[in-house]
């Protein structure tokens, strides 16, 4: 007879087994329905689901008059495809098929070789979807539709998109109004550079997101989307720029870059007393509407130099020491010093000499400004204090406290503070200082030139300059950076400037204007060749920065002329074919009859009679 085979052991065992297996099972379909939930539905709407979002339409740039549109966006096609449905009953059909459709859209698009290969190759792919082309012209558009009409072509489709345009051509071929100053928007909808960079968030708004089913073939159903967040459109910006006179600006920083064989040439006109930014330009510029082909060959063109780029002054900084000088009260508008060829410093180590490599004799101190004497000025520069780190100490002082090192807070993008050496990390020695009395071995933008003059010649306030006037209907209030001397001061080197362009003959033939009231000062630098480390011979930096107005400064206009040809090259005599303080009266009486202020031929100037009881 067999023995029994069950075993209430082994039968516990089993059930064991099966209750853990149930309870596992159960506990899998608990993680998957509670704890992965939420992830599983979003797993599933995303496959029945698509997440769009629409672009706001950006904020339109206008000029000061509110009327005059810098920068607006249009709706432009863009193309995109489907090829994975592009599909036949073979191989051979499909890849036909694709070809087929790449060959006609080549065709309606102009594409060159290497773009139209570009093309085939995203839809040979066979990619679920892919965009082809952005920007599209209505010729082309409708070239697609008709396409789509007549199924030569199938699986493609064209979605309205918004393209940031510049309306207005600007002051030389190949260019658009103010393109350095309003930057452009890339691809991706973002801002770059100027006011487009730094207003990115204001002007672009925030998109419009919608969630739609999609169809068998996965494209969304717009028609039935649910809205997820309203978005907004961006905000519209007023600038302070006059249209009218940013173009004049344009066209005569063109003509001096043509006659003076210049690598560049910016210029700058500004209201003194509210920082506000009338007409900026530099070239070579470029079209914003065509940024790409920049990007491609030539990326450096959208940097601004009037805020970005750096250079030494030369002697218009000539003014910095004389404030630096009138304040210590080490001299007076009429003190008598006596110039000389040649100045010793250092033990002997080192000199310095004029321009002319002569000597005037004895002359007054604003009559050395005016003749703009490096001996006399470093001179004065060495009276600032008993020793020379104290006499640095006073006039790097007087370069902090009008703005050199740091950055004048310019509302746009991309603004630098310059090179300011301070003596209290590296001690100067004399012939520092006495470089450092004519412009050399400091590094500043031209902006940083127009706003120091500015609060020289506005009474002695330091303005914030700014090229925002308005957002939306809600204008700006820019603060300025508070006062840095006192208006005596301010009287005596308005008075000083003025001296500039009367008293030296080249300077009175070129730069007065009859009837209105002029001053300013030059300057010349010459430019390190880091290769061959010498100073070059062939080409120099000059600058102008002054004042326009007809009863007292209203304007101050600033102009660079970068690594510009003399057409004579002589100690003292390096004679342009447009010379910076020409380009001066060009612009200013270009901003004066646009800006309609007309002449008045005062008795004597407000800043003379101010002056004359300060001397």
């Amino acid at each position: 007879m067999l023995g029994r085979t069950d075993s209430r052991p082994r039968s516990l065992l089993v059930l064991a087994l099966l209750a853990t297996f149930g309870i596992a099972c159960i506990g899998r379909l608990g993680y998957w329905q509670f704890v992965r939930h939420d992830e599983l539905v979003a797993r599933a709407r995303a496959q029945v689901t698509a997440r769009i979002e629409v672009p706001p339409v950006r904020g339109t740039i206008y000029d000061r008059s509110g009327t005059v549109v810098l920068a607006t966006s249009v709706e432009r096609d863009r193309l995109s495809a489907f090829p994975a449905q592009m599909t036949g009953p073979t191989d051979a059909v499909t890849a036909a098929l694709r070809e087929r459709v790449a060959a006609k859209l080549v065709e309606i698009l102009g594409l060159v070789p290497t773009e139209a290969d570009a093309l085939r190759a995203k839809i040979s792919d066979g990619k679920a979807f892919v965009v082809l082309a952005h920007d599209l012209t209505p010729v082309q558009s409708s070239a697609i539709k008709a396409g789509l009409a007549d199924r030569s072509l199938v699986q493609v489709r064209l979605e309205p998109e918004p393209v940031r345009v510049y309306p207005l051509a600007g002051g030389a071929t190949g260019t658009t109004l103010a393109a350095h100053l309003l930057g452009f928007v890339n691809r991706d909808g973002a801002g770059q550079y100027g006011v487009e960079g730094r207003w990115q968030d204001l002007l672009g708004g925030s998109p419009q997101v919608l969630l739609a089913e999609r169809d068998g073939s996965g494209r969304p159903i717009l028609e039935n989307a649910q809205t997820v967040e309203p978005g907004s459109p961006g905000t519209s910006l007023t600038l302070t720029l006059n249209a009218s006179l940013q173009l004049k600006l344009e066209q005569e920083v063109y003509g001096a870059w043509v006659a003076n064989h210049a690598k560049s040439v910016s210029g700058l006109v500004m209201d003194p007393k509210t920082g506000e930014i009338l007409a900026s330009a530099t070239y070579p510029s470029y079209d914003g509407n065509d940024y790409r082909a920049i990007a491609a060959n030539d990326p450096s063109r959208f940097i601004d130099p009037v805020v970005s780029s750096v250079y030494e002054p030369g002697s218009v900084f000539k003014l910095l020491t004389a404030t630096a000088a009138l304040e210590a009260g080490v001299v007076t508008r009429t003190t008598m010093l006596r110039d000389q060829a040649v100045l010793t410093l250092d033990g002997g180590r080192s000199s310095v000499r004029n321009a002319d490599r002569g000597s005037k004799g004895a002359l007054t101190f604003q009559d050395a400004v005016a003749w703009s004497r490096n001996v006399v000025m470093s001179k004065v520069a060495l009276m600032l204090g008993p020793t020379t780190s104290q006499a640095a100490a006073v006039l790097h002082g007087a370069w902090t406290r009008l703005g050199f090192g740091a950055r004048t807070g310019i509302d746009v993008a991309g603004e630098v503070p310059g090179l300011v050496r301070d003596p209290a990390v590296q001690p100067w020695k004399q012939i520092d200082l006495a470089n450092g009395a004519f412009g050399q071995g400091i590094a500043v933008t031209l902006l940083q030139l127009a706003t120091a003059f500015s609060a020289m010649v506005n009474g002695g306030t330091l303005p914030t300059p700014h090229v925002v006037k308005a957002t939306g209907d809600s204008p700006t209030t820019t603060a300025d950076r508070g006062r840095v001397m006192t208006p005596a001061l301010s009287a005596n080197l308005t008075a000083i400037m003025e001296r500039v362009v009367n008293v030296v003959p080249f300077y009175r033939d070129r730069t007065l204007i009859p009837g209105y009231l002029v001053g300013g000062k030059t300057g010349t630098a010459q430019i390190w060749d880091a290769k061959a480390r010498r100073f070059r011979t062939d080409v120099y930096n000059f600058s102008f920065v002054g004042f326009v107005g007809r009863t007292a400064p209203e304007l101050v206009v600033a102009v660079s002329v970068n690594e510009g040809k003399p057409l004579v090259n002589r100690p003292g005599n390096l004679a342009m074919a447009v010379e910076s303080f020409e380009l001066f009266r060009r612009i200013a009486t270009d901003a004066m009859a646009t800006l309609d202020l007309p002449p008045v031929r005062p008795a004597a100037s407000a800043s003379a009679q101010a002056a004359s009881a300060h001397p």
